[in-house]
């Protein structure tokens, strides 16, 4: 088997319970190197305790899951090394500019040339201009953004993201999804929880459905369509969804969303 072919993140039999409620069920997945893997579930599905199973946060029942080839619960410190976090609420201190965060977590990592890693991720984030600014003054898109940018800090090989649009308006969940989209064409591995269906729809190489604490699915978009019966044509109006309403009205577009936004907040 190829270096490619080998899952960076493999998943087998694990298992949570938090008393008498069990909460994951013997989960089993594979998430390819390069790849954005969503974990697709309503709240209270298991989808943040997999999570922090899988950062080393908390410790499984039973089963076993590793990282890079890493495993786990035996070798919890070399995984933190090989991955990152981001949960559903952006973990930026408002008080510094957004420069500030990033060398603040570069020094923390003991890393070399904190301050040109900082201006090399506001660049590749779309922040220079609003570096020197306090984070408190940025949308919630831009915070969104740094807090990503921080979570790559010392080049994980495995990125998760816990929910990363919960609470965006429409503009700032656009900016994410580029960002998301540039991680994976970065080569960086995303483990995506998210209970929007379109959002994984967008992003996602493969698709995991999580139902009380089971995987109940896991395929390609197009493998997961074909599950369903062959539909019937029929010819009807298509309707404009509500996000093509509000960008219609706001003269505004999901390519430009993040140039607009980064603009209006100087």
């Amino acid at each position: 088997m190829s270096a490619a072919a080998v899952p960076v993140i493999s998943v087998r039999g694990i298992e949570k319970s938090y008393r008498a409620l069990r909460v994951l069920s013997g989960i089993d997945l594979e998430v390819q190197r390069g790849t954005v893997f969503a974990l697709l579930g309503s709240n209270g599905a298991g989808k943040t305790t997999l999570v922090r199973i899988l950062s080393t946060l908390l410790r499984a029942d039973a089963g076993a899951a590793s990282i890079d080839g890493l495993d786990v619960a035996e070798q919890p410190a070399a995984v933190r090394e090989a991955i990152s976090l981001t949960g559903q609420f952006a973990a930026v201190d408002e008080r510094l500019s957004g420069r500030e965060n990033l060398v603040l977590i570069a020094r923390l990592r003991h890393l070399r040339s904190p301050g040109a890693i900082a201006d090399d991720l506001l660049a590749r984030f779309s922040l220079t201009d609003a570096g020197g600014r306090k984070a408190s003054t940025y949308s919630g898109g831009m915070r969104r953004r740094l807090d990503i940018a921080m979570s790559l800090i010392g080049n994980p090989s495995v990125i998760f993201l816990d929910e990363p649009t919960t609470g965006l308006d429409p503009e700032a969940r656009q900016e994410v999804w580029q960002t998301v989209r540039d991680l994976a064409a970065g080569g960086t591995t995303v483990l995506l929880t998210t209970q929007y269906l379109e959002e994984a729809e967008q992003l996602a190489d493969r698709i995991a459905i999580l139902h009380r604490g089971r995987i109940i699915v896991d395929g390609t978009l197009g493998e997961l369509r074909q599950l369903l019966p062959r539909p019937t044509v029929e010819y009807v109006e298509k309707q404009p969804t509500l996000e093509d309403v509000f960008f219609a009205l706001t003269g505004e577009n999901a390519a430009d969303t993040d140039s607009d936004t980064t603009a209006s907040q100087n």
